[in-house]
């Protein structure tokens, strides 16, 4: 398992990753390195997933999911850096979202601008009870610009991440689960676990089904109706030559639980 700067890297139980954002002192702030430490970490997952079916991304600690860019490294770049920097934030937004293996976000704390778009980038988000989000870029003089006028929008509609993304307000964990942008509120002790329960379920699914079905949704949504039913019809085709879909349908006439080996 490759050594990120930033990052952690856990296989905690079999097929499962564990990816925790690690900057504790400046409570998992987004620098430049933490960028490029997900960006290939995420990147290296799509190449060559090896056993993993499923990431569960987080952040070090109990206070911060992750509190943004950090903007004490900003203080000061030319605008030819900033931009540099930027680009290797893009990398990073499409390396999240292009990934075929299951994110489930973890949200430990605060996900504030950076670390809310990184949020809005897995698959779906557990967060504790005492999670608070936000996206205040406008308040600095820029705008969201690693996703989240896009991601928050198909999360929340239109309307509301305009009120989110135009006033800049932070909002507590019981509201984004209100919203839509919070799948599921859990005590703050019981957070890994419970994001661990859903990725092992997940995990144990088989997983070119589970690849295929979240490439059918991803992809669907912003088709029509009629092409992405066809895309399904694709998807689905991939599975039917495919051992673990001999092995569904033997393990249930057999009443015993499938062994699914991704072949």
């Amino acid at each position: 398992m490759p050594d990120f700067e930033t990052l952690t890297l856990e296989q905690v139980q079999p097929h499962i990753l564990r990816v925790t954002m690690n900057r504790l002192p400046f409570a998992n702030a987004m620098n430049t390195q933490m960028g490029l430490d997900l960006m290939h970490c995420f990147e290296d997952i799509a190449l060559d997933p090896k056993d993993t079916r499923c990431i569960v991304l987080t952040g070090a600690g109990e206070k911060a999911f992750c509190a943004g860019g950090d903007l004490k490294e900003r203080n000061g770049m030319t605008d030819e850096q900033w931009q540099r920097q930027h680009l290797i934030f893009e990398r990073m937004v499409r390396a999240l979202m292009a990934c075929p293996t299951p994110i489930v976000a973890a949200v430990n704390g605060a996900a504030y601008a950076g670390g809310c778009e990184i949020a809005l980038c897995a698959d779906f988000i557990y967060a504790a009870d005492h999670a608070r989000f936000a996206l205040t870029e406008v308040t600095l003089g820029i705008m969201p610009g690693a996703g989240a006028t896009q991601n928050l929008t198909r999360a929340v509609g239109e309307r509301r991440a305009k009120e989110i993304i135009l006033s800049g307000l932070p909002f507590g964990v019981q509201q984004a689960s209100e919203w839509g942008l919070v799948n599921k509120v859990v005590p703050g002790a019981d957070l890994q676990k419970e994001a661990l329960a859903i990725a092992a379920r997940i995990a144990g699914n088989a997983p070119i089904s589970v690849r295929q079905a979240k490439q059918a949704i991803s992809r669907g949504v912003n088709m029509s109706v009629w092409d992405g039913l066809a895309f399904e019809v694709e998807a689905y085709n991939r599975m039917v030559p495919t051992e673990d879909r001999r092995e569904g349908i033997r393990s249930f006439n057999e009443k015993r639980p499938p062994k699914f080996t991704g072949r």
